[in-house]
């Protein structure tokens, strides 16, 4: 939809003749890191230019009004400012509320109720973090609409708060940062426990990167990402009876192989084994990143995804089935499994004049197996959250 299409669907919802201000929140893809953030160890994301938009405007009362363009049946949700209690019935905009929530009781004057309509053209369920999104662009629409001073990571780990304590699924801090600091052409490798952070220029030459929708709807991602958390903190419960470390993170490869006698439990093992190995996988693909090694980086994306598969097991048929077609195609660098898994996305890096071949073979073997078909876009990475406001008038 055009920005024109959304003020005129924010007037037509909202009964204005008003123009709202308009706000984005990209989406993100991780290029490698996966199951880390929580770990304590590294990521390796990029902020893309799929993402949500927010139109919004203040409200000379205390009433909060939610429309999503995405979920048109669901009409206007509704809310006061004086109670932003989670509430089942109001579905996504949980999200924007826990902002507002958290975002206040931070000592910030939101002083009045508000008028939001989203749209995102995010795939649904895509595990291109659309709730870090529409977490996001609430945050920089409260900044601008009530012209609030908000430290970038000061934001992000509010919006990682209403993802923990409000919504109540234990992610770590990748998400909204990546969301929160993206940077155009730049992905970032970010230490999730320190939260030290460098960009890296993504320079493919003749490459794309393309995201694979398996177009499998990520009906486990949440509980099962709570499992594999517990898994881990219990790995680390019985590594810490003899080392002095607070995060699987900080052990290097060779220390892990050194005590993981000490993990009482096989499965709890396999976790923590790819947490490590796939801490120290990120920071080697993004030094060979910066030397401009693409094929080498390709190779590391292959490992990242064998690990996911076989000790994090959180792929599923229809992720490897994608993947191992991707892998057989001629002119593919590397592809593995982006986002949480069981379901959502995958990622190739892929030679230019390859792609439209490899969305074809990619998608007839995917078919063939799966039942569906699987959906194509190609990677641009973009800026991080902002107004764009002005952007749009131009």
């Amino acid at each position: 939809m055009s920005n024109l299409d959304l003020i005129q669907q924010f007037q037509l919802t909202f009964n204005t003749t008003a123009i709202p201000r308009t706000f984005f929140a990209p989406g993100r893809i991780n290029l490698i890191g996966e199951h880390t953030d929580y770990n304590g160890g590294h990521v390796f994301p990029a902020s893309i230019s799929f993402g949500t938009y927010a139109l919004a405007m203040k409200r000379n009362d205390q009433k909060l009004r939610f429309y999503s363009q995405n979920s048109p049946n669901t009409g206007i949700i509704e809310c006061d400012m004086t109670d932003l209690s989670y509430n089942a019935a109001h579905n996504w905009a949980n999200f924007p509320k826990g902002m507002i929530k958290y975002l206040g009781e931070s000592g910030l004057d939101i002083s009045a109720g508000m008028d939001i309509l989203f749209y995102g053209n995010i795939p649904n369920s895509s595990g291109l973090s659309s709730s870090a999104s529409i977490e996001m662009v609430t945050g920089v629409l409260l900044e601008g609409l009530f012209n609030l001073k908000v430290e970038r990571i000061q934001m992000i780990q509010l919006a990682q708060k209403v993802e923990n304590n409000y919504i109540g699924v234990n992610s770590g801090i990748m998400d909204q940062f990546a969301v929160g600091k993206g940077k155009k052409d730049h992905a970032i490798l970010l230490n999730c426990q320190t939260l030290e952070y460098q960009y890296a220029p993504i320079q493919l030459d003749n490459h794309a990167i393309i995201i694979i929708n398996t177009n499998k709807q990520r009906t486990l991602a949440s509980s099962k990402y709570n499992e594999r958390c517990l898994q881990c903190e219990h790995a680390l419960a019985d590594l810490q009876t003899a080392l002095p470390i607070s995060s699987l993170g900080e052990l290097t490869k060779q220390q892990f192989e050194q005590h993981k006698h000490l993990i009482q439990d096989d499965t709890n093992l396999k976790r923590a084994k790819h947490a490590v190995y796939e801490n120290e996988r990120t920071l080697e693909a993004f030094n060979e990143l910066q030397k401009g090694n693409l094929e080498k980086f390709g190779q590391l994306m292959n490992e990242s995804h064998l690990s996911l598969q076989q000790d994090y097991e959180v792929t599923g048929i229809e992720l490897d089935t994608v993947v191992q077609a991707a892998w057989d195609q001629p002119g593919t660098l590397g592809a593995r499994m982006t986002g949480a898994g069981f379901g959502g996305c995958a990622i190739a890096i892929v030679e230019n004049d390859k792609v439209e071949s490899f969305k074809t073979n990619v998608n007839k073997i995917y078919s063939e197996t799966i039942g569906y078909e699987a959906a194509f876009y190609t990677a641009a990475i973009g800026d991080g959250a902002k107004e764009i406001t002005e952007e749009c008038s131009k």
